[in-house]
């Protein structure tokens, strides 16, 4: 099963309408690669960035919205490792409500980006780490296995 990592909706999150305002959902998607770094790849964000030197900034970014989420909702981000190329990293997610009271959980959020490796220092661009794809090919393998 890909990496999921729940969140719930904050009042902070929300708009007038009282729904979900739609750049939350692309925090959302980054508050899961974090995790998905922890608890993926068992290496700290925060440690790619200022022990590794390494920052992944999105250089491309989509997503369709399917369904509306509220204050207090549950989401699980899932997150999914699309394509590493020679500097780049492409994501995929997808957002589930948590079903409640019985209810089967619902797809409200599907989406990408794409991130290039660039020295946190300089911001110039930077092949994958060695370590990096290595980490990211064997969660592509696993997933792989699983689906087959």
């Amino acid at each position: 099963m890909a990496f999921r990592t729940p969140i719930k909706v904050c009042f902070s999150d929300i708009d007038n309408a009282g729904i979900v305002y739609y750049p939350r959902f692309m925090h959302y998607f980054h508050l899961a690669v974090e995790e998905f770094f922890a608890g993926e790849l068992g290496v700290d964000f925060a440690d790619v960035l200022h022990t590794r030197r390494v920052s992944l900034p999105t250089v491309h970014l989509e997503a369709d919205f399917r369904q509306r989420m509220s204050y207090g909702d549950h989401i699980d981000m899932e997150v999914r490792v699309l394509e590493v190329g020679n500097s780049s990293i492409t994501w995929g997610y997808r957002g589930y409500r948590k079903g409640s009271h019985g209810d089967p959980e619902a797809l409200v959020v599907e989406g990408s980006n794409i991130t290039v490796c660039v020295a946190t220092e300089t911001f110039e661009k930077m092949t994958v780490p060695p370590w990096l794809r290595a980490r990211l090919a064997a969660y592509q393998a696993k997933l792989a296995a699983e689906e087959a």
